[in-house]
Order: structure tokens, then C-alpha cells, then sequence
């Protein structure tokens, strides 16, 4: 059978490319195909450990049962919706995600959201700074598995009104080159009390980076760098302590 395979962030400058066609027996796993790259290209054995796979833009376990025409997706740890176009909710929705390769317009979106019901809206913004690792940075340019972002945004935000008992979420990151003191990301929380607000934000932010997939590489004068992301949770890594044994053993 045949697959689909996609790389990103480093991964992406190891393998030479972003995709790839891998043909596979019938009863091939997500393993098998990490056991098969790992061959190839002998530095992803080192960084497997800290990897994430997606099958169909769902993270999946090695042990995975893959299909013919299934969209495979390697993921270094990340950098810590709906397509471009109007900043509005789906039909019914009350919140809302979007990816763009625009400039955030910030105030626009706040005045969107807010309502004479809220107490408190608070606001995020991730900003470019001029600085990282010691060295003076140019700018940054943003990659995302778009399609697994926008699903695993929208999740986020349903857990967060669930959990915090807010009224409203929107959540807008952009991709592409960024300069300078331009925002990388909006999070924005509209609820009745501040308390609500505020934690539901930084839930949202500290979560995002670390589970969807959106990397940063970072451009300085003398070089440029894939940012080093934050460790998978441990219930979306895909390395099991046995992991690296099983692999020798193929």
C-alpha cells in the first residue's frame, strides 16, 4: 500500500524535503514507518525519543494499523480554525480559530468579541523580539501542519470553555515571516470574571505550545536555527521506553 508522509520543522531540512510516497506491506504501522526513516536518514534516531506522529491529523501511537492512502506526519516537538478570510465564528459557535499569513489585527478581533455580558476580556499576544540565545535576531519565519493546527486549536478551545466556564475564545496564529516586534499569536478569553479569563488564557497558551504543530526557525547574521521546542505531553509522544530495543531488533 501506498502512503503519504510529511516532515516538518527540522525534520523537514534532515529529510530534503517536506513529503514523501512510502509503499508498505498491508500490515504496516506507524512504527515501521519510523523504523524506516530512522534507516534512512541516521540523525532522526537520535531525535526520535522527543518525536510526535499524526495519522490523518490525529496523533497515533507506533502500534497504529495503517491504511492505503493514510497521510502520515513526523513531528518535532513544537515551537512553542478555518482558512484564511474574515475574522467570524463558524455558523453556531460562539468561539473561534484561524491560521493566516497576515498581520494580526489585534483590536479589530477584540472589538469582535467582547459583549455588555462580559467582565473581563484578556488578551495574549506572542511577540517577535530582537533577541534569542544570546544573538541578535532578524526575524522568524512560522511552518504549521495547518490542517492538524486548526483541528487541535479548535479542541483547545472547547476544553477550555468546558473547563473554565468562559464564554469566549478566539485564537489567531500566523505563519509565514514575521519581523520584528510583529505578534506571532492572539488569544483572547471573554468571560463574566476576570479569574476565569485569566486562567483559561494561560491554560490555552502553555498548551498550545506544546501540542499543535506550528514551528518557528529562527534567523540571525550569522546563521538560523529551528527553534527548540517543548516536550510532548506524555500521552501524545510516541517513543515508549522499549521503543529504541524493538527498533534494534528489526
Amino acid at each position: 500500500m501506498q502512503v503519504r508522509v510529511l516532515f516538518f520543522g527540522v525534520l523537514k531540512d534532515l529529510a530534503g524535503q517536506a513529503a514523501d510516497s512510502l509503499s508498505l506491506p498491508e500490515s504496516a504501522t506507524l512504527g515501521d514507518v519510523l523504523a524506516h526513516y530512522e534507516t534512512r536518514i541516521p540523525r532522526l534516531r537520535s531525535l526520535s525519543s522527543a518525536l510526535a506522529m499524526s495519522i490523518n491529523q490525529e496523533y497515533a501511537r507506533p502500534e497504529s494499523r495503517l491504511h492505503p492512502g493514510d497521510e502520515i506526519a513526523l513531528l518535532p516537538p513544537v515551537s512553542g480554525g478555518l482558512p484564511d478570510g474574515a475574522l467570524d465564528p463558524p455558523p453556531g459557535h460562539a468561539s473561534w480559530v484561524k491560521i493566516v499569513r497576515e498581520r494580526i489585527d489585534t483590536q479589530a478581533l477584540l472589538a469582535k468579541i467582547k459583549c455588555p455580558a462580559d467582565g473581563a476580556v484578556v488578551v495574549f499576544e506572542g511577540v517577535v523580539r530582537d533577541n534569542s540565545r544570546g544573538r541578535r535576531t532578524l526575524f522568524l519565519d512560522y511552518e504549521a501542519y495547518e490542517e492538524m493546527a486548526l483541528k487541535q486549536m479548535s479542541g483547545l478551545v472547547e476544553q477550555a470553555v468546558e473547563q473554565f466556564r468562559v464564554r469566549e475564545i478566539a485564537i489567531v496564529h500566523r505563519i509565514g515571516r514575521l519581523q520584528i516586534g510583529e505578534t506571532s499569536v492572539a488569544i483572547m478569553v471573554a468571560s463574566g470574571h476576570r479569574v476565569a479569563a485569566f486562567d483559561a488564557c494561560r491554560w490555552l497558551i502553555d498548551t498550545l505550545k506544546r501540542t499543535v504543530p506550528i514551528w518557528k526557525k529562527e534567523h540571525f547574521e550569522d546563521g538560523a536555527v529551528w527553534a527548540d521546542g517543548e516536550p510532548f505531553p506524555a500521552e501524545i509522544v510516541k517513543v515508549e521506553s522499549s521503543r529504541g530495543e524493538k527498533l534494534a531488533s528489526k
